[in-house]
C-alpha cells in the first residue's frame, strides 16, 4: 500500500492580495482552475517580480505579522545552552529563548531529515506523504533484514499544497534559504511549491562543503573560504530588508550542523582548548554550532534595526536528534535515526512580542505537523479547501495556555537504519505513539511493545510494558487504530536474504561501495 492520496485539486474561488508593485487589487481565481494551479501561477507572478533582489512589491508597512522559521539540521535536544549544555555556547539563542517560549517537550515527526522537512511542508503525518526516511528505506545489510521495508519516497508531491502556497493568498512573500530535500526538479523545488525565493535549495541532503566552492548549482559560490553557514545568513538578511515593507514567511533551513562536519579554523580552536562535559566535546561540531547562534544573532539585530522585531514571529526548531557518533543526547536514549526520545525530541524557541510571555516554558507535547495550522492562524490565512492537516494550531496554547484538543501524537517508519559503528541497527521499522507520560513504541519484526513513562524515566530505561499489559494494550489500539485511520502501511513480507547466523559487523558489498562514495551519514 503506497501513501494516501495527495492534495488535489478544488474547484471554486479563492480572493487573494496582489503581487504588484505600488497598489493593491484583489485577484481572483479564474473560473474551473484547480487551487493548486491558482497557486502556482501566482507563486510564479511573485517570483517574477521579485527576481534578483528577493523583494516582491507592495507599499506601507506590514499589517500581518512577518514569519521567520529558523530549522536547524541534527541538533540535539540538548545541543545549545537554554537547554543546559556547558560545552556548547549559544548566548544568541538563550537570549531569544529568554525573550520567548521553550518548549521542552518538541518532537519531529521523524528521527532524520527528509520526513520531517515533508511533514512540516504538507503539515501532515509521513503516511499521506510517503517520505519516510532519506534515500532507500531497504539500508543496512540485507542478511541482517527479517522484512521487506515499506518502500520509500523521496520526493514531495507537487500536489501537495505547501505551507508556502497556504500563506501566499494572504499576501506573504515566501522564501526558503538552506535545505530543502524534497526534489530538485524546478516542480519539486522550492520555487516549484510555492517560494518566490531559493537559495540553495534542492534534493541534496548535506553540502559536498561548508566552504566556498560549494558545487550547489542553486547556490552561486561566494568568495574562496566563505562560510556557508554565513551565507545564508547573509541572504537572509537581504531577504529581510528589502521586503520589509510587506509581510513575509522566512524559512530558513540552514545545512548546519549537519555532516561534514567542518567549522572555521580559529572558533575549533577556541573549542580544543575547553574542557568537554557531559559527553560533548567535539570543537568542530562545537563551531559550526556557534556559527549557526551568531547567524541568529545577526538576523535578530537586523530585526531590531528595521523596527520588525515586534512584527515578526521568531520559531527556531530541529528536524531530528543530533548525530550520535558527534554529541551526546544524554539524558535522553538514543539519537538520529531512532525513535527513542535522543532521535525526536527537539529544542525549540517561539518569540511573539505582546503574544507569548517572555522566558516562558511549555511542558506541553507538540510536534512538527504543528507548524502549519499554527502559522496559517498566525497569518490569517485559511485552511486550503480540501486540505488535510493533521496538526493543531499552537497559538491557544502558547498566548492563552488553552490545551490542545488532541489524544495524542504518533510516528511511523516503516524502515531500516544501518548502526554509525559497531552493530546492525539504529532502528528497525517501528512506529510509535505518545500520549500524556507514556509512550509506546512497536518494532514490527517482532511485534514487540515497550512502554515507558517520560515523566519518571525520561531516559527511557525502565520498560514497563509488562508491568502495565492495560496501559500497554490501550496505547497500541490507540495507534492501530490511527495507522488504520491514515492507512499506513506497515512491513510485514519476509525478506528472503534473511540471515539469522550472518555475523555482525561484515557489510555487503553494496553497502562498502555506498560507505566509499558517501563519507556523510543522512
Amino acid at each position: 500500500m503506497g501513501p494516501a492520496a495527495p492534495d488535489a485539486e478544488t474547484p471554486g474561488d479563492v480572493a487573494a492580495e496582489p503581487i504588484t508593485r505600488g497598489e493593491c487589487r484583489s485577484m481572483r481565481m479564474p473560473e474551473r482552475m484547480g487551487r493548486r494551479r491558482f497557486l502556482k501561477r501566482f507563486g510564479a507572478l511573485a517570483g517574477m517580480l521579485g527576481a534578483g533582489r528577493h523583494v516582491i512589491g507592495g507599499a506601507g508597512r506590514p499589517r500581518k505579522c512577518n514569519i521567520l522559521f529558523i530549522l536547524i539540521d541534527d541538533l540535539g535536544w540538548r545541543d545549545v545552552g537554554f537547554m543546559g549544555s556547558r560545552y556548547y555556547e549559544t548566548p544568541d539563542l538563550d537570549r531569544l529563548a529568554a525573550q520567548g517560549m521553550v518548549f521542552t517537550r518538541a518532537y519531529a515527526n521523524a528521527p532524520n531529515c527528509a520526513p520531517t522537512r515533508a511533514c512540516l511542508m504538507s503539515g501532515q503525518y509521513t503516511p499521506r506523504h510517503g517520505i519516510y526516511t532519506v534515500g532507500s528505506s531497504a539500508r543496512g545489510n540485507s542478511r541482517y533484514r527479517k522484512l521487506i521495508p515499506v518502500k520509500n519516497t523521496t520526493t514531495l508531491d507537487a500536489n501537495v499544497v505547501t505551507l508556502a502556497e497556504a500563506l501566499k493568498p494572504a499576501g506573504y512573500v515566501c522564501a526558503s534559504m538552506g535545505k530543502w530535500h524534497l526534489g530538485g526538479a524546478d516542480e519539486t523545488k522550492p520555487t516549484g511549491q510555492g517560494f518566490d525565493v531559493n537559495v540553495g535549495g534542492n534534493a541534496a541532503g548535506h553540502p559536498r562543503s561548508y566552504f566556498s566552492p560549494y558545487r550547489n548549482r542553486d547556490l552561486p559560490d561566494g568568495p574562496k573560504g566563505e562560510y556557508l553557514t554565513d551565507r545564508l545568513t547573509d541572504e537572509a538578511l537581504k531577504f529581510i530588508e528589502a521586503n520589509r515593507d510587506r509581510p513575509f514567511f522566512l524559512y530558513l533551513p540552514h545545512y548546519a550542523v549537519h555532516t561534514p562536519i567542518q567549522a572555521k579554523a580559529e572558533m575549533i580552536a577556541k573549542y580544543k582548548a575547553k574542557k568537554p562535559d557531559g559527553g560533548q566535546k567535539n570543537p568542530a561540531y562545537a563551531a559550526m554550532i556557534e556559527s549557526t547562534d551568531q547567524g541568529v544573532g545577526r538576523i535578530m539585530a537586523k530585526l531590531d534595526e528595521l523596527k520588525l522585531a515586534d512584527e515578526t514571529v521568531v520559531v527556531f526548531f530541529s528536524d531530528n536528534g543530533g548525530h550520535g557518533q558527534v554529541t551526546s543526547m544524554a539524558p535522553l536514549r538514543g539519537s538520529k535515526g531512532m525513535l527513542y526520545e535522543g532521535g525526536i525530541r527537539e529544542p525549540m524557541i517561539v518569540r511573539w512580542p505582546g503574544k507569548v510571555a517572555a522566558g516562558s516554558r511549555c511542558e506541553t507535547a507538540v510536534i512538527g505537523v504543528d507548524f502549519y495550522p499554527t502559522f496559517l492562524e498566525i497569518a490569517g490565512a485559511p485552511v486550503p479547501k480540501g486540505k488535510v492537516l493533521d496538526g493543531e494550531s499552537l497559538v491557544g496554547l502558547m498566548t492563552r495556555g488553552k490545551p490542545l484538543k488532541r489524544k495524542a501524537i504518533f510516528w511511523h517508519f516503516p524502515c531500516y537504519l544501518q548502526a554509525y559503528g559497531p552493530g546492525r541497527w539504529r532502528t528497525t521499522p517501528a512506529g510509535a505513539v505518545q500520549q500524556g507520560d507514556f509512550k509506546l513504541l512497536e518494532f514490527f519484526e517482532d511485534g514487540r511493545l515497550e512502554l515507558y513513562n517520560l515523566k519518571e524515566d525520561i531516559g527511557e530505561s525502565q520498560d514497563l510494558a509488562a508491568k502495565m499489559p492495560d496501559k500497554t494494550q490501550e496505547l497500541h489500539a490507540l495507534l492501530k487504530a490511527w495507522r488504520k485511520r491514515l492507512g499506513a502501511p506497515v512491513p510485514t513480507q519476509r525478506n528472503p536474504d534473511y540471515d539469522p547466523s550472518a555475523p555482525a559487523g561484515k557489510p555487503n558489498k553494496a553497502g562498502k561501495k555506498k560507505a566509499r562514495r558517501k563519507k556523510s551519514t543522512p
